[in-house]
């Protein structure tokens, strides 16, 4: 990815998490650092998120999470992308209260980002691998 080339970021909070503050707050820091954003709002269902970034052609999609009942959708999202044959492809970053890194690593994801600056540099990090 050259510096002229934006990555694309599809961005939301999954179904069930109806607050949508720290989603935007890490929707302008990627917006500021240079990248693309999608963002999708809130209540997204997985199928959406896949959907969306596969269309629009997204490097990353960025998850938030506020509410622990909804976790395990993020199974549904991991399961799209294998199926799509997205899943090394379409880089996947969730962050939110109701999340940690362990829970990153119970769904073999990217990246897990405790705050907007995180996120930006978690995303940066993931593209330069790529």
């Amino acid at each position: 990815m050259t510096a002229e080339t934006k990555a694309k970021i599809v961005i939301g909070s999954l179904k069930g998490n109806i607050y949508g503050l720290g989603k935007d707050m890490v929707a302008a820091a990627l917006e500021s650092a240079g990248f693309e954003v999608i963002d999708l709002g809130v209540d997204v269902s997985p199928e959406e998120f896949v959907y969306a970034a596969e269309k629009r052609g997204a490097d990353v999609i960025a998850i938030s999470i506020s509410d622990s009942e909804t976790i395990p959708l993020l199974r549904t999202i991991a399961e799209i992308l294998h199926k799509r044959d997205l899943r090394g492809s379409v880089k996947v970053v969730i962050g939110g209260d109701a999340v940690s890194e362990k829970t990153r690593a119970d769904f073999s994801f990217d990246a897990y980002a405790k705050d907007a600056l995180d996120c930006v540099k978690k995303v940066h990090g993931l593209l330069a691998k790529a």
